[in-house]
C-alpha cells in the first residue's frame, strides 16, 4: 500500500500566483484612469435656451476662481455671523423656485468636483415688486439694484480669515448637506479644497484691502476698474487717494445692437465715462468680473449672451399711463433730454447721445471717471496679447456718456453712481434732492419713477442707508434748463410720465 505523504503542502495554481503579482498594477491602472477620467474632465452647465444660459450657465470664471460647490452650500451656516440674515439671500442674490444655486451663479465640474462662481445675471438681473408683501416678477438685463457686492466679498474674506473656515467644520457639513462623502472626499479631495480656498481668499482680502477704506458700496453698486488694478498688480496703498473711489451703478444691459452704432454710423462710447466704443472688447472686460482671465474665458458661451443681447428689449412699463399728460411730456422731453438720451425708448437718435459730455459741462460726481487712468487704460490694452481679440480700444476720456434711456423705468437710482432715488428727484436742483435715502428696495415708485427710497426695512429684508455727502456718492450735476431743473412742476411730472413709455 502507497504512503501519503500528508506533510507537504499543496501548490497554488500558476494563474494565482501571477494574478497576484499583476494585482498592484491593475489596481494602480483603475486608480488612475479614475483620477484622470475626474481630475481632468472639464464639463460646464449650460442650457438650450438663452435666458437660462444667461441665469446660470458658465463664462468660464470656475475655472480659475470657482469655490467648491459644497463649500458655497454651506458656508453660510459655518459662518453666518458675518452675513447680515438668511445666507445668500441676505445680500441680494435672487432664487427661484426649484433651483438650488440663485440666479447668477453657474457651476461647473472642474478640477474632480462642482465649483461655482459669477455670471452675467449676477450683475444684471433683479426683481420688482408692486407692493410690500407682493410676489416678485425676476427681470433680466436690468441692474442689479438689490445685490451688495462688496457685501458678497467681505463674506467671504472674513470667512477665511477667522477660525472656522477649517476642515473639522467644514467638511462635517458638507456630509450632512450632500447625504455623505466617499472616504476620498472626506479625507483628501475636500480638506485639500478648504485649504486652497483659505489661502487664495487670504491672498485677495490682503490685495483688496484698500477697499476697506472706502465707504461701503451699498447694493446694486461696484467699483470695477479698481478691482482690475488689482489685477494688473497697481501698488493700490500707493495710488492718490483719488484714484481709490470708482463705486458706480450696475448698469442695463438691454439692445445692444443699437448702442453698437449711432444714427450717424459711429460707434457709441460705452461705459459710464466713454472708455471704450466695441462691445466686444466691453463685453470680455466684464466677463473678468465673473472671475475669467484671458485663458479661462469661454468665447463660445460669451459669444451666446452677446447675441441675445443684441435685440433684448426691456420689459414695457406694466401699469397705466395717463396718454394726455405724457402727450404733454413728449414734446417737452423732445426740447430737453433728446438730444443726449435719445428720440425714444427704442430710438436711440440723437446729436451727442453715445458721446461723451465734459465732466466740466455735466457736473456729477467725478470720482468714477478718476478712478479710471490713463495708465489702467494703457495696461487693458496688454490683455489679450497674442488672441485675435486682443484689447485696442480703451482709452481715458474726461467726461461722462449720454445714455439712451430704454427700461429706464427699472434703471434707479439714477446718476452714474446711483446718487439720485427717483426721475422726478433727477429734474430738481441738487440743493432739492434728497441728501439721504434707502437703497435695496424692489418696489417700484409709480409716481416718481425708481424704487420706493424712503422706508429703512419690511419684515426679513433690510436696506442700505445711501449717504450722498459720502465721497464718491455726490448727487450734484446734470442741472439747469439744458437739464430740465428749472422747468415747472407740473412740466417735470409730464416728462416723468413720458418716460414711463420706455
Amino acid at each position: 500500500m502507497a504512503h501519503l505523504d500528508t506533510d507537504t503542502p499543496p501548490r497554488r495554481p500558476h494563474w494565482l500566483g501571477r494574478s497576484l503579482l499583476w494585482l498592484p498594477w491593475v489596481l494602480g491602472l483603475v486608480g488612475g484612469i479614475y483620477a484622470l477620467g475626474r481630475f481632468t474632465a472639464d464639463i460646464p452647465v449650460a442650457y438650450a435656451d438663452a435666458p437660462s444660459h444667461f441665469k446660470y450657465g458658465s463664462t468660464g470664471g470656475e475655472r480659475e476662481s470657482g469655490f467648491p460647490y459644497w463649500i458655497w452650500k454651506v458656508l453660510p451656516k459655518v459662518c453666518s455671523e458675518h452675513l447680515p440674515g438668511d445666507g445668500y439671500r441676505s445680500i441680494g442674490f435672487t432664487y427661484e423656485p426649484g433651483k438650488d444655486l440663485p440666479i447668477g451663479v453657474s457651476k461647473r465640474f472642474n478640477l474632480g468636483i462642482d465649483r461655482v462662481f459669477l455670471n452675467c445675471a449676477a450683475c444684471h438681473a433683479s426683481t420688482v415688486r408692486d407692493a410690500p408683501g407682493a410676489a416678485p416678477n425676476i427681470y433680466l438685463g436690468m441692474p442689479a439694484h438689490r445685490l451688495d457686492l462688496k457685501g458678497f466679498e467681505t463674506f467671504f474674506f472674513n470667512c477665511a480669515a477667522g477660525p472656522k473656515f477649517r476642515s473639522e467644520f467644514i467638511v462635517p457639513e458638507i456630509e450632512e448637506a450632500a447625504g455623505g462623502l466617499s472616504p476620498l472626499d472626506r479625507y483628501v479631495v475636500y480638506p485639500v479644497a478648504i485649504s486652497l480656498m483659505r489661502e487664495r481668499l487670504l491672498m485677495l482680502r490682503e490685495r483688496f484691502a484698500f477697499a476697506f477704506a472706502q465707504p461701503d458700496w451699498g447694493p446694486g453698486r461696484v467699483d470695477t476698474f479698481n478691482s482690475a488694478k488689482i489685477l494688473f498688480n497697481f501698488p493700490m496703498h500707493q495710488l492718490p487717494k483719488k484714484e481709490l473711489l470708482g463705486a458706480s451703478d450696475f448698469p442695463s444691459i438691454w439692445l445692444q445692437g443699437p448702442r453698437m452704432k449711432r444714427d450717424d454710423g459711429q460707434r457709441m462710447e460705452l461705459h459710464w465715462d466713454g472708455n471704450n466704443t466695441r462691445t466686444e472688447e466691453r463685453n470680455k472686460s466684464a466677463a473678468f468680473g465673473t472671475g475669467t482671465t484671458p485663458p479661462t474665458l469661454d468665447l463660445r458661451a460669451i459669444g451666446r449672451i452677446e447675441q441675445w443681447l443684441l435685440n433684448l428689449s426691456p420689459p414695457p412699463w406694466p401699469y397705466a399711463i395717463d396718454a394726455e399728460k405724457a402727450e404733454r411730456g413728449k414734446a417737452l422731453y423732445t426740447a430737453t433730454c433728446a438730444a443726449c438720451h435719445g428720440a425714444g425708448g427704442r430710438d436711440f437718435a440723437g446729436e451727442y447721445v453715445g458721446h461723451v459730455t465734459p465732466i466740466a459741462h455735466i457736473a456729477t460726481d467725478r470720482a468714477r471717471l478718476d478712478s479710471y487712468t490713463y495708465t489702467l487704460a494703457v495696461n487693458q490694452s496688454t490683455l489679450y496679447a497674442g488672441y485675435p481679440h486682443r484689447f485696442q480700444h480703451f482709452r481715458k476720456t474726461h467726461g461722462y456718456a449720454n445714455m439712451p434711456l430704454d427700461g429706464l423705468w427699472l434703471r434707479g437710482p439714477y446718476l452714474h453712481n446711483g446718487s439720485v432715488p427717483t426721475v422726478r428727484d433727477l429734474l430738481e436742483p441738487a440743493t432739492l434732492r434728497p441728501t439721504t435715502f434707502w437703497r435695496g428696495n424692489d418696489i417700484i415708485d409709480r409716481d416718481r419713477l425708481g424704487f420706493v427710497s424712503d422706508v429703512a426695512a419690511e419684515p426679513a429684508r433690510s436696506y442700505f442707508l445711501f449717504d450722498t455727502t459720502e465721497p464718491g456718492n455726490g448727487n450734484g450735476g446734470h442741472e439747469g434748463a439744458a437739464y430740465g431743473t428749472t422747468l415747472a412742476p407740473e412740466d417735470k411730472d409730464a416728462i416723468v410720465e413720458y418716460l414711463k413709455t420706455f
